[in-house]
């Protein structure tokens, strides 16, 4: 595997160009939008590679073919010189690369729901990935039309951005807080004047708007994250944007959330954890 500079990224969008499936993570990246790192086995004509998203989204793409880049990749999944500190979270395309990750990776590949102990280091985790449908008379037959005095909802501000702390905040999927008020979008909701969770733009795309959401852990409970993404599904619906939606199956917050929101489950993908 050889790493890829930025300059010869775009070398890889005739690939992503034929991907059915919300990959809106590994856009970002090769468009230069945000950083990650991105490897591929021949640098002036890559035909397997592997991108991975600041925030640890990851895409194994290409010809599942290529013993030499399978080998190395196998090495860098099981994080065997233990150079890796985080988990990566890997979709896959096309579908055959299934099958050669069930093969190499032999009793290395574990369920989710076998994985009782909670085995991060020399396995890879298989999950399932989750993309909704966004339906726009479910979203408005299902809003709430009580408002709630101890709540009040406003754009987010660069000072709000250096503020929110989670794993799904704007921080971790933008270059910096520039870019994020320049290109992204963002509400943020008070409870009792405390700043308690924040929806914003992850990922975009002509047309598209992919949602984050973060909700401080002392303010769950209250359905503030309804109300949040809801503000923003409404600048959505203004701007005739897609309003996106994507999570895994075992997030079950998540994907009632999403549900609450219109959104319809429309496609389940293998969605494999890398371990530390």
């Amino acid at each position: 595997m050889i790493e890829l500079t930025g300059k010869h990224y775009h070398r890889l969008s005739k690939y992503l160009d034929e991907i059915h499936f919300n990959h809106l993570f590994a856009r970002a990246v090769i468009e230069g939008d945000v950083n990650g790192h991105v490897y591929v086995d021949d640098v002036t004509h890559p035909n397997s590679f592997y991108i991975v998203h600041r925030y640890g989204m990851s895409l194994l793409g290409g010809d599942f073919g290529n013993a030499e880049f399978n080998t190395a990749f196998r090495e860098y999944a099981l994080n065997t010189a233990r150079t890796r500190t985080r988990h990566e979270w890997m979709q896959v395309f096309p579908h055959g690369w299934n099958a050669v990750l069930k093969e190499f990776f032999g009793n290395k590949l574990i369920f989710s729901k076998d994985n009782a102990e909670g085995v991060t280091q020399s396995v890879v985790e298989l999950n399932t990935r989750v993309n909704f449908l966004f339906n726009r008379n479910l979203y408005l037959n299902n809003q709430e039309k009580t408002i709630n005095p101890k709540i009040r909802i406003a754009n987010t501000t660069k000072e709000i951005y250096d503020q929110m702390i989670g794993a799904v905040v704007p921080s971790a999927f933008w270059r910096s807080s520039r870019d994020f008020i320049n290109k992204g979008i963002s509400f943020t909701i008070y409870y009792e004047e405390k700043l308690a969770a924040t929806a914003f733009s992850s990922f975009a795309a002509p047309g598209k708007l992919e949602l984050g959401i973060e909700t401080l852990t002392e303010f769950r409970g209250h359905g503030l994250a309804e109300k949040v993404c809801s503000a923003l599904i409404d600048y959505c619906l203004e701007r005739n944007l897609e309003p996106i939606w994507a999570c895994r199956l075992e997030n079950t917050a998540s994907y009632k959330l999403a549900k609450k929101l219109g959104f319809v489950p429309l496609l389940e993908l293998p969605y494999y954890r890398l371990g530390n």
